[in-house]
């Protein structure tokens, strides 16, 4: 009898970890799909110092502009005839979404009238500066 005892203690005793393991696969997913991710340029830009700048909410059309006057969306370099497409290819997936613009302090004022410009084009009228505190 003892060892029929000690042989129905020791399967009780064990604790099964299969909804333990369903619980945090389905509180993982939750979390991806959640998630909301943030987009970046693809490259370094080395912003101008502002004391009065802010911070955008939802900025999810990144655009910068490298030290070369380079233009970058999405870690690809464009030219300039193809930002208005591309942002309004942005805008469509993303309507709440704001433009900002990346500067580097060494690009040209005319690249960045440039993308301002053809972000007015892809009927894009909030446009936003990045600059680091």
């Amino acid at each position: 009898m003892r060892r029929i005892s000690s042989a129905v203690i020791d399967e009780e005793s064990q604790v099964d970890l299969t909804p333990l393991i369903d619980v945090v696969f389905i509180m993982l997913i939750f979390f991806i799909v959640t998630a909301t991710f943030i987009k970046e340029t693809g490259i370094d830009v080395n912003k101008p110092e502002a004391p009065t700048s802010t911070q955008q909410k939802k900025a999810n059309i990144l655009i910068a502009i490298d030290a070369r006057d380079n233009i970058w969306i999405d870690r690809r370099k464009i030219d300039i005839r193809s930002v208005v497409p591309n942002i309004k290819r942005l805008r469509s997936e993303n309507p709440q979404g704001t433009v900002v613009i990346q500067a580097d302090e060494e690009s040209r004022n005319k690249t960045l009238v440039e993308v301002m410009d053809a972000a007015r084009q892809a009927g894009e009228y909030n446009i936003a500066l990045a600059a680091n505190r």
